[in-house]
């Protein structure tokens, strides 16, 4: 199993669809990281305090300890980690 189905098979990660998606807290920050298998990338998002609302940001404002997670877990589940480096 390769892509979403075996992003699912990772700790915290959900499949829906075509996608899988991953929380992550640490540091006092909250992201929600996404994988679009359509598209071959990955979106972040900053969750604000209220849990609720979330808005994207650029990867350079992500740390680096949950960009190097997620490329380990792209790279288990058979999904090439240089797609979390993709522009949009």
């Amino acid at each position: 199993m390769t892509g979403v189905g075996a992003l699912a098979e990772r700790e915290g990660w959900h499949a829906e669809g075509f996608a899988a998606r991953v929380h992550y807290r640490g540091e006092g920050e909250r992201y929600a990281v996404e994988y679009y298998a359509p598209s071959d990338c990955v979106l972040y998002w900053k969750v604000k305090g209220d849990g609720e609302t979330a808005v994207p940001v650029g990867r350079e404002t992500v740390p680096d300890p949950l960009r190097d997670r997620v490329r380990i877990d792209l790279d288990a589940a058979g999904i090439d980690p240089d797609v979390e480096e993709r522009p949009l």
